[in-house]
């Protein structure tokens, strides 16, 4: 039997949460590797006691975690009661009167619920047997000192073996990174509360190095060699999307996923003549906007905004700067060169230089070679390509929420240091580190 559960005010579960654990506050750290065969970036976590090694997909938007329990065996595991007020604070989902079979993770009398979200392939929750319990559970990452911090009382969510397909070999579940609640970073920054609340993130795209994560740091971030990148920082703010994916019309539920406002692209220093009303958040649909995201693998503009950038990028790139002339394009991409007329340098290939103009025009986020072009090789083709996509004219993200007009893809964030500061509400960001002579996978992580 199944009964809808309404939401209240925060403070219970921040109570909740102080109680967790009294061990000092260290800055924790994780690392992020790319899989090539799918695009996305998987972290790697401990849950279960005793500690599991489990590998996540990074998702920078997610509400909360979720991990697959069909073979989840812990000691510790409890599920979250229905009537409690953490079960209150979690939502209006659903909850479980009377397990059907015997107690496990999956399943427990009297127990809340949540709908876990692939974000790479859709679930049909019809074709996924079983329900999905909320959870609390051991929880634990490295500390710069090279030993693990625990979370005795981490909360998530359950999900069957169906919620898996699309994501990478050997992905158990999802890493929520977003601005919720019971997101990875809100769930450390309640425990260890003296740590600063902010997270930071460097997405390296080597097929052996990995990049990182960071949680409660402000610096420094010490790459090789010898460089502390949070000194090469410009700061943003962070902008609050008033209507998230679980938004209904007369209930709208704030978006759990980072925006930020860009006013204008130029294209080699020229201004892309694009409707600048689309770069706005809709105030009644919460359409539009310029959102960051780790599960898109290339950035995706909306239509017109897309036909724009790129007739401004092919008449800067023939130019006599460039003298660049296009060839047969490969799937998915539209717009290609021969490698061997595309010149390298320490930013990638000299391509023009793409500007993202934030909410000053001094604060430009700026996408070199080395983060628009995207390098083909497969049988005779040799070709650079440029990784942006047409995301179409009108996409819904859920029912009636409209979806942003830019989507900044995780090949644009690629070797960019970008810092999330959730208590002042602003991004920091680097654009490409190559220009400060190092990359995220030169991250040196501390081992014991």
């Amino acid at each position: 039997m199944l009964m809808a559960k309404l939401a209240v005010p925060l403070l219970s579960l921040f109570f909740f949460l102080s109680f967790i654990s009294s061990q000092a506050a260290l800055p924790l750290q994780t690392p992020i590797q790319k899989d090539h065969s799918t695009s996305q970036y998987v972290i790697t976590a401990y849950l279960q006691t005793p500690l599991k090694l489990t590998k996540l997909l990074l998702d920078l938007g997610a509400t909360y975690t979720w991990v697959n329990c069909d073979d989840y065996t812990s000691s510790t595991y409890q599920h979250v009661p229905c009537n409690s007020s953490i079960a209150n604070l979690l939502g209006a989902y659903a909850c479980l009167d009377l397990c059907d079979g015997p107690p496990s993770p999956n399943c427990g009398n009297n127990s809340f619920l949540f709908l876990p979200d692939n974000p790479i392939k859709p679930v049909d929750y019809r074709k996924v047997n079983g329900l999905n319990t909320a959870l609390i559970d051991s929880f634990a990452l490295p500390n710069t000192q090279g030993s693990l911090t625990l979370i005795n009382n981490f909360i998530f969510s359950c999900a069957r073996t169906g919620f898996l397909k699309g994501l990478a070999k050997g992905v158990t579940g999802l890493a929520a990174l977003g601005d919720s609640n019971i997101s990875i970073p809100i769930q450390i920054n309640k425990v260890f509360s003296s740590s600063p609340n902010c997270f930071a993130i460097c997405l390296s795209g080597s097929k052996s190095q990995p990049g990182v994560a960071l949680f409660g740091s402000n610096g420094p971030y010490n790459f090789l060699p010898g460089i502390d990148l949070s000194k090469a920082l410009l700061y943003t703010p962070l902008i609050l999307n008033p209507f998230g994916k679980d938004s209904e019309p007369d209930k709208p539920t704030p978006s759990s996923e980072y925006y930020i406002g860009l006013t204008s692209m130029k294209v080699n220093g020229k201004m892309v003549a694009l409707n600048r009303s689309l770069l706005a958040i809709n105030g009644k649909t919460g359409s539009g906007g310029t959102k960051i995201s780790t599960v898109v693998p290339y950035t995706k503009l909306q239509s017109s905004i897309y036909k724009a950038f790129i007739l401004a990028f092919l008449k800067e790139a023939a130019s006599s700067a460039f003298n660049l002339t296009t060839t047969k394009p490969v799937k998915p991409f539209s717009v290609c060169y021969p490698a061997s007329a595309v010149k390298n340098t320490q930013m990638g290939p000299a391509v023009p230089i793409i500007d993202l103009v934030l909410d000053r025009p001094d604060v430009v986020w700026k996408i070199f070679g080395s983060n628009s072009m995207v390098r083909i090789t497969k049988k005779s083709v040799d070709l650079w390509c440029l990784g942006f996509m047409d995301a179409g004219v009108n996409t819904v993200v859920s029912y009636w929420v409209g979806s942003p007009s830019i989507v900044i893809g995780g090949y644009q964030l690629e070797d960019n240091m970008l810092k999330f500061d959730l208590q002042s509400k602003k991004l920091g960001f680097s654009s490409s580190i190559l220009s400060v002579g190092t990359n995220c996978a030169k991250f040196k992580f501390s081992t014991k």
